[in-house]
């Protein structure tokens, strides 16, 4: 399709998306939640802006336009310059939740990314090459399939078919292993069986795909992984990584043509549970400061907040802080919406303004419950002055991991 190509602009969008970008009243509320506008002050890639571009797109394709008036054409540089808006914003969702008038933004700005990958314009550079990546090794970091489970320890049990499933995902897999570490010995401590894919079968959820508007492989991918844990007996299917939670409760269905046939839970609803029924429990004390950060896709995606923060309530000693923006409110890391392979400087900056806070209400530990927050932390912390309390320096974990060190 060619990027001038005269079809709408909106045939991208649901009926209710089209109501909402003409719900925008332009008011600037939003831009007081933007991460990027946060550590750019860009207007042009602000959330105002990019939907009032949008909606011009749309009227200038439209068919009432064309046939009063012939094909639109839009400049070309307008079009590049929303692209690259579109695709430099972290997808966090924070703008949504902010919205005077409710618009659905986490779910909006793929679809607009889709559009533009239709007509030839994305994604941008390293973000292109998802598909092929994802095609030759399972995982859009193109690392060996083979590699994929190395992280697990020895001692944890797999079993071959089990009610329990758990799918690791590729950010923790090769990237964040430390958390998903953690998320089998949890697991392991529970004592319920639980199953997993053999490595070469784990292939990619399909959100780096997703959330890139590059569509095209995401029903097979989906379609191979949902039979894959339909044969191994699963009911429930287990992951931490808040991405691939979102991707799979809310978009698997769609691309498998019908209902899943197990149900899909966050690593902290489980654990959280698992203490409740007594099947869980800490042996050792921890006298630190915690500060949790909500990771986006978990909190404002699939509305997990509690959980995680009574896991952490669980481990004596422990004294939990919250940032002042928590929950649903919560600030992006920065290192969402595959922006961060694109726009490094821009999650760096965003997920040091966390850094900054948890220092100065002196954390001991900042506690992540997100593999793309996970993996950018150490090059964040490099070169930054991230002293907390006493002038030590702030630490970084996992809530799973952190669980791991007590049990």
């Amino acid at each position: 399709m060619s990027r001038q190509d005269s079809s709408s602009f909106s045939r991208c969008l649901s009926g209710g998306q089209l109501l909402e970008l003409d719900a925008c009243t332009q008011c600037g509320e939003c831009l007081k939640y933007c991460p990027v506008q946060e550590v750019t002050g860009d207007r042009s890639v602000s959330p105002p802006e990019k939907i009032r571009n949008f909606k011009d797109f749309i009227k200038k394709t439209g068919v009432l336009r064309q046939w009063l008036f012939g094909k639109g054409r839009i400049d070309e540089k307008l079009l590049q310059d929303f692209t690259k808006a579109v695709f430099e914003c972290t997808t966090c969702g924070a703008c949504g939740e902010a919205c005077t008038v409710g618009i659905h933004t986490q779910r909006l700005w793929p679809m607009l990314r889709r559009e533009m990958v239709k007509r030839g314009l994305g994604p941008i550079d390293q973000q292109k090459e998802a598909p092929e990546a994802v095609s030759r090794t399972g995982n859009p970091y193109d690392r060996p399939a083979g590699d994929r489970f190395s992280w697990r320890p020895p001692e944890v049990k797999v079993a071959q078919r089990a009610n329990l499933g758990y799918y690791a995902g590729c950010t923790g897999a090769y990237d964040a292993t430390p958390m998903v570490r953690g998320d089998v010995q949890a697991l392991s401590r529970v004592g319920e069986p639980f199953t997993m894919l053999p490595a070469e079968e784990e292939v990619c959820c399909g959100f780096p795909l997703f959330i890139t508007g590059q569509f095209e492989l995401l029903e097979g991918l989906v379609k191979k992984l949902v039979e894959a844990y339909a044969k191994k007996g699963v009911k429930t299917l287990i992951c931490s990584c808040p991405c691939c939670v979102n991707m799979i409760s809310r978009d698997w269905p769609s691309f498998y043509g019908r209902r899943l046939p197990f149900g899909i839970m966050h690593i902290s609803q489980y654990i959280d549970r698992s203490f409740a029924e007594g099947r869980l429990s800490v042996n050792r004390t921890l006298d630190e400061r915690l500060i949790y950060h909500d990771p986006c896709y978990l909190s404002r995606g699939v509305g997990i907040t509690e959980e995680p923060r009574r896991v952490l309530e669980r481990i004596p000693g422990a004294q939990l802080l919250e940032f002042e923006r928590n929950r649903v409110n919560s600030r992006c890391c920065g290192a969402g919406g595959a922006a961060r392979k694109v726009f490094r400087d821009n999650a760096l900056a965003i997920f040091r303004l966390a850094i900054n806070e948890a220092c100065e209400k002196k954390a001991d530990r900042l506690v992540l419950g997100c593999p793309a927050c996970y993996s950018i932390a150490g090059a964040a912390l490099e070169g930054h002055d991230s002293r907390g309390k006493n002038g030590g320096q702030l630490g970084i974990v996992d809530v799973m991991e952190l669980l791991a060190e007590v049990f």
